[in-house]
């Protein structure tokens, strides 16, 4: 579509600056490219009525207003003008033709605050044309609004233009916006929407030309040889059917050693443009990144016939991007490796070895467990008459029992089959490990030679032998066995030592290579979960600890962060704050045991035989239901109109335009007809799990295959995806029913398992979730207005804790919650420090409550919490205060960099850990934590009110029934997700879960309407009974499509059908062409 704005070139604002005698003096058609003709239509104009905070913001008169309105001698000439000062505040231009299109809202508020009581006077007001300018010129000239042609300000605004259209990657219409606001905030009167529009245009082209410019330049000077290497790129190979580019571009998806030497053979290659001595420092991030990723999209014959210097800057940013994400696929298969193909069948080969010898066990065990007994026996007996120890007669007693033979059998069965080094069980795995040597033999050189791999202080020295594998994996040891001086036995745990050392096999003295090699290899696997070992360039692997602001850029952004998160730069008085509300949780604890007495539904037990006093938490009972309620959810449930999926999304479409979000991957406005079209389909496919052949229909251009690819992989994409939702959940917050149940401050987080049966990288095995297969796990998190406000995809079945708060720190839209409730399987005293300083109530559903340390803190004039009656038994652990205080700067410079997005929490949460070792800054946050996690648990255990527990369940049970109609949408293909690569997997969820949150709203918004419709016919409806209705029904929707039965497309018999091409390239969508 084209967007056309009638009016002349430039805003009026005085009849005087424009320099004609009407605002409107031309009247001609201007196309405008990227805006719709909606947006054109409502470009300076009332599109709505202001609401209440807006027109006390916006219409307020102050005195300045009223002296100037106070001139006018009849009412409607004040009113008049009043509507006009406001008019040109808010939407920044004056309504020349006609000053009275406004809402009539807001000519009865200024009205009231005039005194007039009749405000339809003021359609009087524009009788005389001439007063209306006037009354422009002067307001202008009052309150200093300027005109869009004044050179001064002219300049400001273009320099302020091409600035942002430099800095940030936003599209035309992003900008377009950007450019009105400031325009408002600077009090330049408006233009006309086709002048504004062609500014940001020759904004964003400049821009463009810029970087295009400034990439190309900066790969010439640091080799220029390197455009045409990179260009050789595009080239086929002879015999191949896809180019250099698209080669390296496919990560690895099998986990084999030969998929490794694969996968660091690409890094290698990658690498050897060496793109890292181009200094792009000069370039915004975010535009580089915009520039990578329009050309990760794009086939090698586009960016093959783009002009230069666009095609070497697209090359560059591409390959600079490919190498990182080539370096973390290796070591997301590296990990996947060790844990799958080395770790896990070495831990099932020791156990089956150890269930096989329990039956010898058991036999010898016996044996010696009666010589023991009669041994026992007489020695006491020795012992009690002080007679001397007579060892034949001591034997002769054993022997009745059992023949020494068999003793001396038993005891070396025993030391056969347990060794007496310390972690016997640890210690065989470790043996079983070392024969699969033969696994990562291949990629050792690769791996050990690798420039991407750095380490932190702590893992200098196991990096180092990590560049020493390729030399042992090249050596000989049969002919030159290999000593203990010439390995680093510090990196020798105690489980290694039997299996690296004292190999039965080999000579005394000497060192068993393939165990200590697969050793160093099991040291680097979690040292690179924990940071100790990284990688770079990188974005999954990198270091952690170099992201997080510091010096000037944290010095620059603390006042807002602190200010932001409520925290205060000196740790004793933000701290004297939690102590204290802590103590005041426990007294109203206190207070409410003695107020339940003998009813109370919690109480304090202590062992019988000593030990923590813990307390015991009845079950909550289930909440009744009314006769009433249940009527009225089967009546609304009734009401609810039928309807197939397609039309549904259509619907919700023209309420809310989140369709429009999808825009190419190139942020320019294309005219595709019937792309609303191509975008259901693709939703309806990906979310449906169906593949593409049920929705392509070849006489429609809109859904033929070719069109669904193209659409596919130029508009669908995580952003587009992210910005559709936005718009979806910003929708399902202004419904009344959807207030009704929650303000959007309370959110859940869980995770929905998918199985993913083709080969992948990015899967993980759980026998309980995926049996024999592997899978992932769509985390998302969704408020209390049950709509879906954040996603992400996860390998396997991880702890939660290490990704929840990732994903409430990116959310796609909505307010930002308050408090977040998770299962069990998401508690860690660290990330309650961590959720507590960002901001977050973190509120867990915890399985063992009974089980649950309780935690006080000394009070800020140093006395002892204390007076807690009866539960001082139970808060007898306290925290640590003097481990905050020390590490509180760090702790704000980490909730800095978590709050801006410049660190992963999943990342520090690892590092903190230290596999069960918190480090000091991480037992910081551990004890920061215990302090609301302990005021938390006494909201949870109060004896009196349960609100706060309902709370928390009845939010997790709307995201329960939320995952079932996340099921019901995704039927096709046995619910399996059949995408190879992560990106393939992060946007089939991401289609799921904004057709989920489609569906929420459509029943949302029907059901808001029958509750409306039954009160208007008479039926007394309680407000309590309608805030438990819930849009998680989908009976009345089709998500299986329909079917077509054309007997005259049928040959019934007469001749069959043409057999398809046996070599013709197969195009079903189930082997992969949604990827």
């Amino acid at each position: 579509m084209v967007g056309w704005h009638t009016g002349c070139g430039c805003c009026w604002g005085s009849r005087k600056a424009a320099g004609c005698s009407s605002p409107l003096a031309t009247v001609r058609l201007v196309p405008v490219e990227f805006l719709t003709d909606e947006q054109a239509e409502a470009y300076g104009t009332f599109t709505a009525v202001p609401t209440r905070p807006e027109l006390e913001r916006f219409f307020f008169l102050d005195d300045d207003d009223c002296d100037l309105i106070a001139r006018r001698r009849t009412d409607a000439h004040r009113l008049g003008m009043a509507v006009q000062i406001c008019t040109v505040r808010y939407i920044g231009r004056f309504l020349g033709e006609d000053p009275l299109a406004v809402p009539w809202e807001v000519v009865e508020y200024l009205a009231g605050q005039l005194g007039i009581e009749d405000s339809s006077c003021v359609k009087r007001y524009p009788e005389r044309r001439s007063t209306v300018y006037e009354h422009a010129d002067e307001i202008q000239e009052r309150f200093k609004y300027r005109d869009f042609t004044d050179r001064k300000w002219g300049r400001e605004f273009r320099s302020f233009l091409y600035g942002r259209a430099w800095t940030h990657a936003e599209g035309p219409v992003a900008l377009f916006n950007h450019a009105v606001t400031w325009l408002r905030k600077n009090r330049v009167l408006l233009p006309g929407v086709s002048v504004l529009a062609r500014q940001v245009s020759e904004a964003r082209t400049a821009a463009e030309r810029r970087l295009y410019d400034a990439v190309t330049r900066a790969a010439h000077r640091a080799d220029p040889a390197l455009a045409p290497a990179l260009a050789g790129l595009l080239d086929v190979p002879e015999g191949k059917r896809v180019s250099e580019l698209e080669r390296l571009r496919t990560p690895p998806t099998k986990t084999t050693g030969t998929a490794m030497v694969r996968a660091m053979e690409r890094v290698e290659e990658i690498s050897a443009f060496a793109l890292g001595r181009v200094n792009l420092s000069r370039v915004p991030v975010n535009r580089l990144s915009a520039l990578a990723r329009y050309g990760q999209l794009s086939k090698a014959q586009t960016i093959e016939r783009a002009p230069e210097p666009r095609r070497t800057a697209l090359l560059t940013a591409v390959v600079r991007q490919l190498e990182a994400q080539a370096v973390d696929d290796a070591l997301d298969l590296f990990t996947v490796l060790m844990a799958n193909r080395l770790i896990s069948p070495a831990r099932r080969a020791s156990d089956r070895d150890r269930l096989a010898m329990l039956p010898q066990l058991e036999k010898a065990a016996r044996i010696l467990a009666k010589a023991s007994k009669i041994l026992t026996k007489e020695l006491d007996l020795v012992a009690e008459h002080d007679a001397d120890l007579d060892v034949a007669a001591l034997w002769a007693a054993v022997e009745e029992a059992v023949p020494r033979t068999a003793v001396s059998s038993a005891v070396a069965t025993v030391e056969a089959l347990v060794p007496e080094d310390d972690g016997s069980a640890e210690a065989a795995m470790r043996e079983k490990l070392a024969l699969r040597y033969n696994t990562v033999r291949p990629f050792l050189s690769l791996l050990g030679e690798s420039d991407a791999l750095g380490a932190a202080p702590a893992g200098r020295r196991l990096l180092k032998a990590v560049r020493r594998l390729p030399a042992l994996s090249r050596r000989r040891v049969k002919d030159r066995l290999l000593l203990p001086r010439e390995v680093d036995a510090e990196l020798v745990p105690a489980m290694w030592k039997r299996a690296v050392f004292s190999n039965a096999k080999l000579p005394q003295g000497s060192v068993d290579r393939d165990a200590y090699v697969v050793c160093v290899l099991e040291q680097l696997h979690r040292a690179l979960n924990r940071r100790d070992v990284f990688a770079s360039p990188s974005n999954r692997w990198a270091d952690p600890r170099a992201r997080l602001l510091d010096g000037a850029r944290w010095e620059a952004m603390r006042p807002d962060v602190l200010a932001g998160l409520s925290l205060t730069e000196d740790a004793g008085e933000h701290l004297a704050q939690l102590t204290r509300a802590l103590d005041a949780a426990w007294r109203q604890m206190a207070d409410r045991m003695k107020e339940a007495g003998d009813d109370a539904k919690v109480e304090i037990v202590v062992p019988e035989g000593g030990g923590r006093a813990t307390l015991s938490v009845d079950k909550l009972g289930a909440v009744g239901e009314p006769e009433l309620l249940t009527w009225l959810k089967n009546t609304t449930e009734a009401m609810l109109p039928r309807i197939d999926l397609p039309d549904l999304l259509f619907e919700v479409h023209s309420w809310t335009g989140f369709l429009d979000a999808f825009g190419h991957v190139s942020d320019r406005r294309t005219r595709m007809e019937g792309l609303l079209v191509s975008l259901v389909a693709l939703l309806v496919a990906q979310s449906c799990n169906i593949g593409l052949t049920p929705v392509i229909d070849p006489n429609n251009k809109a859904l033929t295959r070719s069109r669904l690819s193209h659409v596919d992989q130029n508009y669908v994409r995580a952003d587009t995806i992210a910005a559709a939702n936005a718009a979806l959940i910003t929708a399902q917050s202004s419904i009344e029913l959807a207030q009704m149940w929650g303000g959007g401050l309370l959110a859940s987080v869980d995770g929905l398992r998918f199985v993913v049966p083709v080969k992948s990288i990015n899967t993980g095995p759980s026998p309980k979730y995926y049996g024999y297969k592997r899978g992932v796990t769509w985390l998302n998190a969704v408020n209390d207005q049950v709509a879906g406000i954040g996603a992400m995809v996860v390998r396997g079945t991880p702890r939660d804790s290490l990704y929840t708060l990732d994903t409430l720190l990116n959310l796609d839209g909505g307010v930002k919650p308050e408090m977040v409730a998770t299962d069990n399987a998401s508690y860690s005293d660290m990330a309650f420090g961590l959720y507590k300083m960002l901001g977050f109530r973190f509120a867990p559903r915890f399985r063992d409550l009974n089980d649950q340390r309780f935690w006080r803190a000394d009070l800020p004039d140093g006395d002892e919490p204390s007076g807690y009656g009866p539960l001082d038994e139970v808060a007898c652990n306290k925290v640590n205060l003097k481990r905050i205080v020390t590490q509180w700067p760090d702790m704000l410079r980490v909730a800095g960099s978590l709050i801006t997005n410049q660190v992963r929490a999943y990342d520090l949460l690892r590092m903190f850990g230290c596999e069960g070792h918190p480090t000091p800054l991480g037992a910081a946050f551990a004890e920061y934590g215990r302090i609301d996690k302990t005021m938390h648990l006494l909201a949870v255990v109060d004896p009196v009110d349960d609100t706060y527990r309902r709370l928390m369940n009845r939010q997790l049970t709307v995201q329960e029934s939320r995952h079932r109609l996340a099921r019901a949408i995704c039927h096709g293909g046995r619910g399996q997700i059949r995408q190879a690569y992560r990106e393939g997997q992060e946007d089939q969820l991401a289609a799921l879960g904004l057709v989920l949150n489609a569906v929420v709203l459509w029943n949302t918004r029907y059901l808001d309407a029958a509750v409306a419709q039954l009160r208007a016919e008479g039926h007394d409806i309680k407000d309590e009974d309608v805030a438990r209705l819930s849009p998680l029904k989908d009976r009345h929707i089709n998500f299986l499509g329909r079917y077509l039965f054309n007997i005259k497309a049928s040959s019934l018999g007469r001749e069959l059908r043409p057999l398809r091409d046996p070599d013709a390239p197969e195009l079903d969508e189930d082997d992969g062409a949604l990827d």
